[in-house]
């Protein structure tokens, strides 16, 4: 086993956007809608992961798949928030994600795409990347391409393992599946939605505590982390169950909550803090998300104000974040 390097974090986006946001007064058919407002931000769960840490004061790389002009933008963007890259090239092209805001319902739309289809062997350089890496953490998140092997992210994670780091988990269906019964994750973080669709029911309050803790319990994952949306949510390790209310704020926009929960949880465990402090971090920064509109994310200076209102109902998770 090699060693990795713990304070690194490697966020995998296999299905990166460009998210495109804007407003307009009024969303109806056939006429044109004159939007304004407009702003392009590099997209896909695994690349806002990385937005995010980078936000808190991190120094994240991403490893995504590129293509076409989309793709190049997509990493223009990326180089210039300052986020190190490691594009994998495709054939097809990156697929561009709109969400608009109309003013008179205070509603928002979003439009997401699938993206490109691509190929099992244009899949093979992202598993390189982590071969020849030291990252200790890595942290894939996002749907899974057209076309993709369903073993893809258990074939990252065994990896991650082999070269002594902790893989992070956050997608969805056949992928979801595939990575838990296939491959042991330092941590996953499924939505309640998410995690009924892997039991195959529908989970009253108990029934997710004992659903995420059974999954630590036969080996699929260390900690399970389960948004609740605005009921909240918990960490369980299969011993005991963190669960917190959620941090009620005036809602913007909802875009990246999830993954800005995810981004901070990563930064924060990079850090060296405990997995319960860092999901705490992870809820102030999903609740910072939902105050900014669009495709912005979380703001460093929302998150601190939130994780400090956070840690005065559950002080002995307070984690320090330089300022």
């Amino acid at each position: 086993m090699t060693a990795s390097d713990s304070g690194t974090v490697l966020a995998v986006a296999l299905n990166p956007a460009i998210d495109m946001s804007s407003e307009t007064e009024t969303v109806h058919p056939t006429r044109k809608i004159r939007t304004s407002g407009e702003r392009y931000d590099p997209g896909g769960g695994g690349i806002n992961v990385a937005r995010v840490a980078a936000e808190l004061g991190g120094t994240p790389e991403t490893l995504f798949l590129a293509g076409g002009a989309t793709g190049a933008l997509l990493q223009d963007l990326l180089d210039g928030a300052g986020i190190a890259c490691h594009p994998v090239p495709i054939a097809g092209s990156t697929r561009i994600s709109f969400t608009v805001h109309e003013r008179a319902t205070d509603l928002e739309y979003r439009f997401v795409p699938e993206g490109p289809t691509v190929t099992p062997a244009e899949i093979e350089p992202c598993l390189d990347v982590l071969r020849a890496g030291r990252h200790g953490y890595v942290a894939a998140s996002g749907s899974m391409p057209r076309g993709a092997p369903v073993d893809t992210l258990a074939r990252m994670a065994r990896i991650v393992a082999e070269r002594g780091g902790r893989f992070v988990l956050d997608t969805s269906g056949e992928a979801l599946r595939a990575t838990l019964e296939h491959a042991r994750v330092f941590l996953v973080k499924p939505s309640r939605g998410e995690l009924e669709a892997l039991v195959g029911h529908r989970l009253d309050e108990r029934g997710i505590r004992e659903a995420a803790t059974d999954l630590v319990r036969r080996g699929a994952a260390e900690f399970v982390a389960v948004s609740l949306g605005a009921e909240g949510a918990l960490l369980a390790d299969g011993r005991h169950v963190l669960r917190m209310p959620a941090l009620h704020v005036p809602v913007r926009s909802a875009v990246g909550a999830g993954d800005s929960f995810v981004g901070a949880m990563v930064f924060a465990l990079a850090k060296g803090r405990s997995p319960e402090d860092a999901f705490c971090l992870g809820m102030a920064a999903g609740a910072a998300a939902v105050l900014t509109p669009g495709t912005e994310l979380c703001r460093r200076a929302d998150v601190l104000r939130l994780h400090e209102e956070l840690c005065n109902t559950c002080p002995r998770h307070r984690i320090g974040v330089e300022a």
